[in-house]
């Protein structure tokens, strides 16, 4: 099971910009009509995970899955 992401913080400035930062650091900057969605989505759905999302910080859980599948593996290497 994922855990829900946190440490995302984001503040927009007065020209319209969107900072997001992850442990107080900048992860992404969203300017115009990308800004604008992000605020509205961020007041109606959850911001941990849009901004994860919006970032690209995003696991899915199942990065050790995929890595595993056979057809991931090179050849004569063993599975498992």
């Amino acid at each position: 099971m994922a855990r829900a992401p946190d440490g995302f913080e984001f503040t927009a400035s007065p020209n319209g910009d969107v900072a997001v930062t992850h442990h107080g650091r900048l992860a992404a900057t969203l300017r115009g009509a990308a800004a604008n969605k992000f605020l509205a989505d961020a007041e109606t759905g959850d911001p941990q995970q849009l901004m994860a999302r919006v970032t690209g910080n995003y696991r899915r859980g199942n990065e050790r899955t995929a890595r595993n599948h056979p057809r991931n593996k090179a050849p004569g290497q063993p599975n498992g």
